[in-house]
């Protein structure tokens, strides 16, 4: 914080010279001696000047300086804490890592480990309900199940498939699945948080877990007695002696990993104290990045407008109230003669300021009344629907966040051609923003689908009511030239025939052949 520490508006603060001067002029013309020092012998100035000693030790100088100071200082803008611009998404995303080796077939918690895991996920997706959630399965090998995506029904059936048979390769790769979950949470551009349902890390995971710029929440299944492992055949794993293996939980072990790398661990509870915890560090990780890598600092100086009302309480005192008002009249016969104020609040806010009060209460018509500042105005205009206005807003400033606003506006008007415009002229501004490219992706996707349903639109027949006409072109329908690959990888998954868990292991097969030498 101390290091972040730093003014929006520095060049105000010269005007501290103003209650250094009124200390100055006031000590200097309060001194009776000096004024008189010229007429009179000093030996009988000294018996002549009688030291006022019932006088109160606070001054009205002292009370007006102290004043100027603090509101100085407060519209200096101090600010340490960035804030998130407005139309940034406020929902973390998360990545699920879940731990498919044979181990998480463990009895030791009931069902098993993994199916505990599986209840797990299923009430984290509906706590997270609107959030982008993916899913990624790790054994000896790392694989996508679904990529990030708010569909929560989706989400729960292919975390219910998920089974230890379905890995291709035994074992335990942390590093890799780990790998995975930052290049998701990379593309996403926002920050996210990758959850570790496991047993237990090796080793060469906690280097992964230092350098990773993203929160991990590592939630450790299993007890530290330990329990035997169930096969598919309905038996019990050995090892080469036929001794039943007992794998434990190492509880220390996880707590030295989250120790050493920063890391949040926990360990699998019954009721939902776990998944409540869960969320918590999810909120906290996006917030703790959102101030630190926010688009705009936030304005402290409010907070100087408390101790300033309450020295101007002190005004109040006897024989201070004239002293206060005569120097307050010549401060005011000072100001342009245009400036006013048409009620109390006017005189502590100004319009930006009330504005932004009614944003935040949610007031956003009250705001649009208020708002000067043209984006804070399109803000407000956005935030109350209405988005012809909120454009008109915008256009009077030429900057990266202008036209990415007014993107946003245009496509919830529909206008898809016009956001891709307004996206792109953003980019040329500001390039590699990531929210500003997501929206483009968005647009031009939306205004292919717009072109293709006009496409698509029958045309008026040309020919008379009782003729009939053959279309040879229907043996070559548009819905056969679809190449799947442009389909989104949810809805390939959505389509095919076969259950989540063989689709998944036939997947996962093919990639571990791709990944081996």
């Amino acid at each position: 914080m101390i290091a972040d520490f730093h003014f929006l508006r520095p060049w105000l603060l010269l005007l501290l010279v103003l209650p250094a001067a009124i200390l100055w002029m006031v000590s200097h013309s309060g001194d009776i001696r000096a004024q008189w020092k010229g007429m009179i012998a000093p030996h009988l100035l000294d018996r002549l000047v009688v030291d006022a000693s019932g006088r109160s030790r606070m001054r009205p100088s002292w009370l007006l300086a102290a004043v100027m100071a603090a509101g100085i200082v407060g519209a200096a803008g101090p600010t340490w804490q960035r804030e998130p611009p407005p139309f940034v998404e406020d929902t973390a995303p998360l990545v699920i890592a879940v731990d498919l080796s044979q181990t998480m077939d463990a009895i030791d918690v009931t069902p098993s480990r993994l199916e505990r895991a599986k209840l797990k996920i299923k009430d984290v997706i509906e706590a997270r309900q609107g959030a982008r959630t993916a899913i990624v399965a790790y054994a000896g090998t790392a694989h996508l199940v679904l990529p990030p995506t708010e569909d929560a029904a989706l989400l729960e059936s292919y975390s219910e498939a998920l089974a230890t048979r379905i890995m291709p390769t035994p074992g335990k790769d942390t590093t890799a699945a780990l790998r995975l979950g930052q290049s998701l949470l990379h593309k996403e551009g926002v920050a996210g948080t990758i959850l570790l349902l496991t047993d237990g890390l090796e080793a060469a995971a906690a280097q992964t877990l230092k350098s990773s710029g993203d929160g991990v929440v590592i939630l450790g299944i299993g007890t530290s007695a330990g329990g035997p492992v169930k096969t598919p055949d309905g038996g019990f794993l050995s090892d080469a002696s036929d001794t039943r293996l007992f794998p434990k939980l190492d509880v220390a072990g996880l707590e030295a990993i989250g120790n050493e790398t920063g890391a949040d661990v926990a360990t699998i509870t019954d009721d939902d104290t776990d998944v409540r915890w869960i969320m918590q560090r999810i909120r906290s990780n996006f917030a703790q990045k959102q101030e630190t890598e926010g688009d705009r600092w936030r304005d402290f100086g409010w907070w100087l407008v408390v101790p300033v009302a309450v020295a101007m309480a002190l005004s109040f005192r006897k024989g201070w109230v004239v002293r206060i008002a005569t120097l307050l009249l010549a401060l005011r016969m000072l100001s342009p003669g245009s400036a006013r104020a048409d009620g109390l609040i006017d005189i502590w806010l100004t319009s930006d300021q009330q504005g932004r009060i009614a944003f935040e209460r949610g007031n956003y018509d009250g705001a649009t009344d208020r708002f000067v500042d043209p984006m804070w105005k399109g803000v407000a205009l956005y935030r109350a629907g209405k988005f012809e206005e909120a454009i008109d807003a915008f256009a009077y400033i030429d900057t990266a966040e202008s036209w990415y606003d007014q993107g946003n506006a245009l496509l919830q008007l529909s206008k898809f051609e016009e956001a891709v415009a307004a996206y792109e002229k953003a980019l040329d501004k500001r390039s590699e923003w990531p929210e500003a490219e997501a929206n483009l992706a968005v647009a031009r996707q939306l205004l292919k689908q717009q072109q293709e349903k006009q496409e698509e639109q029958p045309e008026q027949p040309s020919e008379d009511p009782d003729s009939v006409q053959f279309d040879e072109r229907g043996k070559e329908g548009k819905e056969g030239q679809i190449n799947i690959a442009e389909q989104t990888s949810e809805m390939w998954m959505k389509n095919i025939n076969v259950s989540p868990a063989d689709l998944m292991a036939r997947k996962f097969s093919l990639e571990a052949r791709r990944q081996s030498p």
